[in-house]
């Protein structure tokens, strides 16, 4: 598969074609919420509910005990995708529930009243509210980290701000909204020095950034398939073996259990004790597709592809005299702005009504789960384009020419 970083030869002559989803004179900006699936990862899924399908783990017949080596084949593919132990890999419905399995067992074991969790101000909700709930619960208290004038977390700040009260940061890798890179490895240096874990929000870093858990120094790490070209409805959360030891199980059921009575239970060992129930077979056979398809391509390809089509959209939203652009100049393939005096829906809503041309352009807009960010911002909502593998630079001109399409209707 081909390795070049032209905008335009990687898309058109090797990926776009790939992406069902993507036929048609249709421009899909949309990926930072989910992406667009390439024909390798729906063959495997298909193959995996059809001909090869079967529960796992309980089954002594050939086919069962076959689905159970590739679905915990697809543990092991994941785990080495990210520079960790297969014993480490907790499957999960996406990063909100690793988030929430993170507070809800070790979180309640861990941490009491007067207690202190760090968070920033860029946080998607699925890392504000489950720390909330918590606080409920046990009385914590969390504090909030400010941003940089360019919109990074302003790890200078957090140094300032933490003691040996926090027991846990909980930060993300990359925005959502504006597209910014923490700098993973100091954040967990710092949150180290003064005890504390550190729980990384790796949702759209996965896809974009090599990932090497020993290298970044965390303690836990969430990311969800379907933001890597992979399935709906299964995620990871990785943390360190001795961390996932001392925690104890979020559900109850089959599967991760060792033995039951009525006098009690004794529970299995991790990750099998965090997976109550039959495990989402056929999305961790397509996640492990994903994986291998976007391996295959390189990472590195695929952070410098979106990385040059963001710089380029910022270079020609810049060029406007009506746009307010939001978040750092260097930064992975997200672009949030704001066009003067059009709500980010309505905008949002001619983009998808098909041009001059049949062209038709899907964005987001709104406040991304990141309302505390919108308000930082001082705006209710942000229109925000982000790139896949699949984009180039023509989905930059409709883009454009959709914008000015707006401008001449609202005046």
């Amino acid at each position: 598969m081909t390795t070049t970083t032209d905008t335009n030869t990687l898309t058109h002559l090797s990926l776009r074609d790939q992406f069902p989803g993507m036929a048609g004179n249709w421009h899909y900006l949309d990926t930072a919420a989910t992406a667009q699936k390439p024909q390798a990862v729906i063959e495997a899924t298909v193959k995996a509910m059809g001909e090869d399908y079967a529960t796992v783990h309980r089954g002594v017949y050939s086919r069962s005990a076959e689905m159970t080596l590739r679905f915990e084949a697809a543990r092991r593919r994941i785990a080495t995708f990210i520079g960790a132990r297969e014993d480490e890999i907790v499957f999960t419905r996406g990063a909100t529930e690793s988030v929430n399995l993170v507070a809800q067992t070790w979180g309640l074991a861990n941490l009491k009243a007067g207690d202190r969790v760090l968070l920033s101000l860029l946080e998607h909700h699925s890392n504000i509210v489950p720390w909330q709930i918590l606080r409920e619960r046990t009385g914590i208290e969390i504090d909030v980290c400010p941003l940089t004038a360019d919109g990074r977390i302003d790890l200078d700040a957090a140094e300032a701000m933490l003691t040996e009260r926090h027991k846990l940061v909980a930060l993300a890798h990359v925005s959502n909204v504006l597209g910014s890179i923490l700098d993973v490895a100091r954040a967990a240096a710092l949150a180290h020095k003064v005890g504390a874990k550190l729980l990384v929000d790796g949702c759209q870093a996965a896809p974009r950034i090599a990932l090497d858990m020993a290298a970044l120094g965390c303690d836990f790490y969430a990311f969800s398939a379907h933001k890597l070209y992979g399935p709906n409805g299964i995620g990871v959360l990785w943390a360190r073996g001795e961390i996932l030891e001392g925690m104890p199980p979020m559900q109850g059921g089959g599967s991760m259990i060792d033995r039951v009575t009525f006098a009690e239970t004794t529970y299995a060992p991790p990750p099998q004790r965090f997976e109550a129930g039959t495990p989402a077979i056929i999305e961790a056979i397509g996640f492990a597709a994903a994986v291998d398809w976007l391996s295959d391509v390189g990472i590195d390809v695929a952070d410098a592809h979106e990385k040059a089509l963001a710089a380029k959209l910022r270079e020609a939203l810049r060029a406007r005299n009506d746009v307010t652009l939001f978040g750092p100049d260097e930064s992975a393939g997200i672009v949030s702005f704001a066009l003067d005096g059009v709500h980010p829906h309505d905008l949002g809503t001619i983009l998808d009504e098909e041009g001059a041309d049949g062209a038709r352009v899907a964005i987001r807009a709104g406040h991304h789960c990141a309302q505390p960010l919108m308000e930082h911002l001082g705006v209710p909502a942000t229109a925000r384009a982000s790139f896949g593998l699949y984009n180039d630079e023509s989905d930059i001109d409709a883009l454009m020419q959709g914008i000015e399409r707006t401008r001449r209707i609202f005046g």
